[in-house]
């Protein structure tokens, strides 16, 4: 909603309130302003000439060389092409180093050998239209027929000076969507007067009551519906006060008759239309609802079928306007029009909105219906409207009004209850200060009992009074109180957890990510996951968005190769990603499934292989205190590389997987190079995680280092060999460390050659030649047990 600040100062004095003092102050007290811009505030050195003297140019039959008085002691010269503009016109002149509308700047220069001191402008230079100056040649030249004189700045000469302030308007305040209602804020937040203003008409041009018959059919959603009839109407221009309220609000003008309409709807907020009577059949109005199948063609120029359920304003035949949305096309006020029916109604705003998006055609009228409009406004908007048609001389206004009203004239009462407010509230407001802010707003307090006006429809209860008394106190002079009950929020230590987890992939290089829940089956397919795998038994969603979301994922795994497939599909050179991901897993019928959490990490790119993604697991379990996991090789997990690939076994139950990604997998994903993940089980982890890390004093005694070198087949795994070899040196070992792999000519067809290197400490001695000979005894013993030897 847009806010004319001159429009505004008709109703509330607020000539000493700045526009930042003006937002903040209504900002604080409801009524949310967004932003404020001056008109033309772009423009600059701009003013209005009088042209004194025109002469050809000496080189340029199209060109003229002018003088023209600035309002300064000598004259300028001017070149220019216009053919729209004579001696003793006042026309705007940018001067050198001005700034026009659209933000180019003008400067001196010379035209086919000519000095100009700047240029003309026209309506598109200023920043305005034909429809803000109707006289104004739209090619040419503005030639101003304002009160003006050389001199002055343009701004202040074409009324291009106003403040407009947008305001964010909640739907359940349609008082605020009109000037009054805001004046109304603006009176409260500011503690002024409110100048509000009583239509008068004159009328005396006939009675009018017999010249239109109005029947409400429908009263359930039509309340009210009020005609008054306008003869000898006289289409023309609206005067510029009306033309520069309109454009500040961002409206338009059109002509009189329908700029008063416009006018009124910013004004009150209650919209209007205005019909020729002469297409109005019989003079006979009835708001009906339309029949099934039946037609209207509306003033877009669109035909339109209509619905039983939309509501019409029908002559004695057909529909003339779609209620509250807009009129027919044989409605609108033209050139020869004569004789018209200002209406005003209020309509059912829910009936208003289903029409309007059902016909999709959403106007300035039906946003205005539909958030609920004051019947009480629409009488005194039809009076307004004929007001202005007397100011404008826009036609002869008969006497009379002819209504049919079905409004109910019940009123809201509300209990007063100063004590409970002020607890409410944790305020100690005594009741007069609640009365005095109450009565600013129009309510009216007589005993214990508030009485609420009827363009507050969203004032229902005990709750809405405390709240406008909070906003017009001030939020910031209530006191902070504490949460009821000294409850105070905090991570469950479930969420903790994963907030560890993310810290520390996050610290590894990783980016998380955030997937749907809900994928395509064929994505169990493109992971060559088996058509008897338990896995594909997924819950399907009853009303899915399409195929391609139409189940819950078993496993994470397709969703974070979609992720790496459009990053590098997208020409990313690399991703390292991860997700903690809900895996869901039916549960039976009529049963909900058990969500489970999953970390999946995904990466490709040239430092991406199986020892990188491999040290992050081992860093993210180490940091999570958990050491103690075996590496198991699986040879035949789908959609990971056989041999490549390997199980996480914590306490003999897997707690995950790690590898590298099928070919045929990578391919199905448009994924053109090698891709390793890793998925582990965050509710398993959850339960062996350390959460509290015991300090380890620095060791007081020397550390022993000695390697070792085994001949073993080739299939026994490392980790087995390091984990006879921590069995038997017990608690002497700090530490066993692989530092080589070999497999050639120098070692046996199906043997491999492996050394580690074995870190032993005491923490009570220094340890002796015989202790640590003992503990290697052992080691190679336990080693011979695997049918590893001691290489030679």
């Amino acid at each position: 909603m847009n806010l004319s600040y001159k429009w505004l100062k008709d109703f509330v004095d607020i000539d000493d309130i700045g526009p930042r003092e003006f937002a903040e102050a209504m900002t604080m007290s409801g009524s949310k302003v967004e932003c404020w811009s001056y008109e033309g505030e772009k423009l600059s050195n701009v003013v209005v000439c009088k042209i004194l003297s025109m002469d050809k140019h000496p080189d340029a039959d199209k060109l003229k060389v002018c003088m023209v008085d600035i309002g300064e002691a000598e004259p300028i010269q001017i070149v220019t092409a216009a053919t729209n503009v004579k001696p003793g016109d006042l026309v705007p002149v940018a001067k050198d180093k001005s700034t026009l509308a659209d933000g180019t700047k003008i400067t001196k220069g010379k035209l086919r050998g000519v000095l100009s001191l700047g240029m003309f402008c026209g309506l598109e230079e200023i920043g305005v239209t034909k429809h803000d100056f109707p006289y104004a040649d739209e090619e040419g030249v503005l030639v101003i027929q304002e009160d003006c004189k050389p001199g002055d700045d343009i701004r202040e000469a074409l009324g291009l000076n106003d403040l407009t302030v947008e305001f964010e308007i909640t739907s359940n305040r349609p008082d605020c969507f009109s000037v009054i209602g805001l004046a109304r804020e603006a009176a409260a937040t500011f503690d002024k007067s409110l100048k509000l203003h009583t239509p008068v008409v004159k009328g005396g041009f006939g009675d009018c009551t017999n010249m239109l018959d109005v029947k409400i059919e429908n009263p359930e959603l039509c309340k009210i519906y009020a005609a008054r009839i306008v003869k000898n109407v006289r289409v023309k221009s609206s005067p510029r006060w009306m033309r520069e309220r309109l454009r500040a609000m961002g409206v338009r003008p059109i002509n009189n008759i329908v700029d008063i309409t416009n006018y009124v709807m910013l004004e009150y907020g209650q919209p209007m239309h205005a019909f020729d009577l002469r297409f109005i059949k019989d003079g006979k109005i009835r708001i009906r609802n339309a029949a099934k199948g039946e037609k209207i063609t509306t003033l877009d120029g669109i035909e339109r079928t209509l619905k039983s359920s939309n509501l019409v304003i029908a002559d004695a035949e057909k529909p003339v306007a779609i209620a509250g949305v807009m009129g027919g096309e044989y409605s609108g006020i033209v050139d020869d029009t004569t004789t018209i029916v200002f209406e005003s109604a209020n309509f059912l705003g829910s009936s208003v909105r289903i029409t309007a998006k059902e016909q999709g055609m959403r106007t300035d009228a039906s946003s205005r219906f539909e958030k609920g409009l004051d019947v009480n406004s629409c009488i005194p908007a039809l009076e307004r409207a004929c007001e202005l048609v007397e100011m404008l001389d826009a036609g002869d206004v008969t006497d009379g009004i002819i209504v049919d009203d079905k409004s109910d004239a019940r009123v809201t009462k509300i209990s007063f209850e100063p004590e409970k407010i002020n607890k409410f509230l944790s305020t100690n407001l005594s009741e007069q200060d609640m009365i005095k802010i109450l009565e600013k707003i129009e309510c009216k307090v007589e005993g214990y009992e508030i009485t609420v006006p009827s363009f507050r429809p969203d004032l229902i209860h005990f709750a809405d009074i405390a709240e406008e008394i909070a906003r017009f106190y001030g939020y910031n002079n209530i006191p902070d109180t504490a949460v009821a009950g000294g409850a105070q929020g905090k991570y469950s230590p479930e969420q903790k957890f994963k907030n560890r987890i993310i810290d520390t992939m996050t610290a590894l290089g990783c980016n998380e990510i955030m997937t749907y829940s809900f994928i395509s089956p064929k994505q169990y397919s493109k992971l060559t996951m088996p058509e008897s795998h338990r896995l594909r038994k997924s819950l399907v969603i009853s009303n899915p968005l399409g195929e391609d979301t139409s189940i819950m994922r078993t496993t994470a795994l397709p969703s974070m190769l979609d992720i790496l497939s459009k990053n590098y599909n997208n020409r990313n050179k690399e991703a390292y990603l991860f997700e903690i991901a809900k895996e869901y897993i039916p549960n039976g019928e009529n049963e909900l499934p058990n969500e489970l959490n999953k970390l999946i990490c995904g990466m490709y790119g040239a430092q991406a292989d199986y020892f990188t993604i491999k040290g992050i697991m081992e860093e993210l379990l180490s940091n999570i205190g958990i050491n103690n996991y075996d590496i198991e090789r699986a040879e035949s997990e789908y959609a990971y590389h056989p041999g490549r690939s390997a199980y996480i076994v914590i306490n003999g139950e897997k707690a995950g997987i790690i590898g590298e990604i099928h070919p045929t997998v990578c391919k199905n994903f448009e994924i053109g190079e090698r891709v390793y993940c890793l998925e582990l089980d965050i509710d398993m982890l959850f339960k062996l995680a350390v959460s509290e890390h015991k300090y380890t004093p620095l060791p007081r005694f020397p550390a022993v280092s000695r390697d070792i070198a085994i001949i073993c087949d080739e299939n026994i795994p490392v980790l087995t060999l390091e984990r006879a070899i921590q069995k038997a040196t017990g608690k002497l070992l700090e530490k066993v460390t692989l530092f080589d792999v070999y497999q050639g000519k120098q070692v046996e067809s199906g043997k491999k050659s492996v050394a580690f290197n074995i870190t032993l400490r005491s923490a009570e001695s220094t340890l002796t030649d015989e202790q640590i000979k003992t503990v290697m005894d052992k080691s190679v013993k336990a080693l011979a047990d695997l049918g590893a030897q001691l290489r030679a």
